[in-house]
């Protein structure tokens, strides 16, 4: 046959459009050209394709070879085409079969040898092609990875002869086995909450984050446990169910990363180091590849040492927390990677990190301060919900503290039952609510208005702060298990963004 049609995956943003690889054979002077925007890495399957054909025991036409990568006008990227050009190039020369290339669809690198080798981004590709109603043939690298999506069918094969020997149903490959279900994991053998001694406050703090989806940062000199609690919120939020699960590992998938059976249903935990540049944090490259913000999608991004950060790359964090995606602009198109994860920021109050501690001597002038504060903008911080210090303890010790301690599954409890009420009074979490929804989901009476609005003027309040402490004390009544905001539960949230309205900050640093 002069024409064969194989069929593959793209890679764009967390989606996998449909590749058609169209190969045509016609006599001339040996030849081998690929058309339709591939890049470096897809030009150079040519060789990697001959030499496959070669070491598979097949003939490599000595014809002139046209493959086109349709649609034209989509930048074709990787080695993902690699099995599919081979199958195209094989079938169109007469020696397999074309008609069983119509059901598959082929997503591997090839070998020198003829192996089949993994790539990124196969989760995207599987549940693109169960929705095309195909199967999906994959190296066996790749194999524990496409099973995960529900009721697609995957033929894994380890060389290219073995697959050619069943597309001719000369020989016979396993089908694989579905995934079985993930469980819920246990907090067994995690960090807990109760390890960390007294900070009560801080430990409110941090049920409050877990249960409305809050960004919390805490504020206070080293060794006061800022790392340890921001660890520890990571156990005590609700697990992932199976869309979640499906996206956070699209994620993983293309960026080479890959979650073991155990955390699928656990929320991710970012931590880059602060020399992090902003497409570390967000996206980017030539070829877009998704940050830590999309890493942490649906969970956590720690940032430790927040000031260290540069304030620009901060800054590029700002949007992606106000709309939870990431969209990465380029020359030939635009990605978006979902980002909507919970930023937990920890800092010191300067850089020697004892300023205003009573325990400790401060070495650094007013202005050193001011300028270490000022590496974090004001818009920044008003999109953090939770502001608390995390003062250093002189009783941790003792034995009354040691008796009170409280272990993570206890505030878990409470945390997702809160997060319960939410869900079921209005399908989502407080800290995801529009104007218009917390107007209805949180509404207040007289006195409580009168209460709010004195706090507005008092601490000359921004809109912004205004609906974040709403949010916030709606989550504080929903953990109280009450059906509307109390002037106690203001008072709470006011409390928990302290460094607005009692601000630990030097004079005029965040104007």
């Amino acid at each position: 046959m002069i024409v064969a049609i194989a069929h593959s995956r793209a890679q764009l943003g967390i989606s996998a459009p449909a590749v058609r690889i169209e190969t045509h054979l016609t006599n001339g002077l040996p030849a081998f050209n690929l058309v339709g925007l591939p890049e470096t890495a897809v030009r150079e399957s040519k060789e990697r394709v001959r030499s496959a054909i070669l070491s598979s025991g097949f003939e490599f036409p000595s014809r002139r070879i046209t493959v086109n990568l349709a649609p034209g006008d989509l930048p074709k990227e990787g080695t993902r085409y690699d099995l599919a050009i081979a199958l195209g190039i094989l079938a169109a020369s007469g020696q397999i079969p074309h008609a069983p290339l119509g059901d598959f669809e082929a997503v591997a690198e090839l070998a020198l040898t003829g192996e089949l080798r993994g790539v990124r981004g196969v989760m995207p590709a599987a549940r693109a092609c169960q929705q095309a109603s195909r199967s999906l043939i994959v190296a066996p690298d790749n194999v524990l990875e496409a099973t995960r999506v529900r009721g697609v069918q995957v033929l894994p094969a380890a060389t290219l002869s073995a697959l050619c020997g069943h597309l001719k149903q000369t020989q016979r490959l396993a089908w694989a086995a579905p995934a079985p279900p993930y469980a819920h994991s246990n907090l067994a053998g995690q960090p807990d909450l109760a390890e960390v001694r007294g900070q009560y406050f801080a430990k409110r703090a941090l049920e409050i984050a877990a249960a409305g989806g809050h960004n919390i940062l805490l504020y206070g000199p080293p060794g006061t446990g800022k790392t340890m609690l921001a660890t520890r919120l990571a156990h005590l939020l609700a697990p992932l169910d199976d869309e979640q699960a499906y996206e956070v590992a699209a994620i993983h998938s293309i960026a080479g990363l890959h979650r073991a059976p155990g955390q699928w249903l656990v929320p991710p935990f970012r931590a880059p180091h602060h020399t992090s540049s902003a497409p570390a944090l967000v996206g980017g490259g030539s070829t877009p590849r998704p940050g830590e913000a999309s890493l942490a999608h649906h969970g956590i991004l720690f940032l430790d040492e927040l000031p260290e950060f540069g304030r620009r790359v901060l800054d590029v964090l700002r949007e992606p927390l106000e709309i939870g995606r990431v969209t990465i602009a380029r020359a030939a198109g635009t990605v978006d990677f979902p980002a909507r994860f919970q930023l937990v920021a920890a800092m010191n109050p300067c850089p020697c990190g004892y300023h205003g501690d009573p325990g400790a001597s401060c070495r650094c002038t007013p202005e050193q301060v001011r300028h270490y504060h000022s590496r974090v903008s004001g818009p920044l911080l008003d999109r953090i919900d939770i502001q608390i210090e995390v003062a250093r303890e002189r009783n941790w010790l003792s034995s009354t503290v040691t008796a009170q301690l409280e272990s993570s599954a206890s505030v878990r409890a409470r945390a997702l039952a809160a997060r319960a009420r939410q869900w079921a009074r209005q399908g989502k979490i407080n800290h995801h609510l529009s104007v218009s929804e917390l107007s209805l989901h949180a509404p207040l009476d007289r006195p409580t208005e009168k209460f709010l609005a004195h706090a507005f003027e008092h601490y000359r309040l921004n809109p912004r702060t205004y609906h974040r402490l709403m949010k916030l004390a709606r989550t504080i009544a929903d953990v109280a298990d009450c059906p509307a905001i109390a002037q106690d539960h203001l008072s709470e949230a006011l409390a928990l963004r302290r460094l607005e309205v009692a601000p630990a900050w030097p004079a005029g640093m965040k104007h």
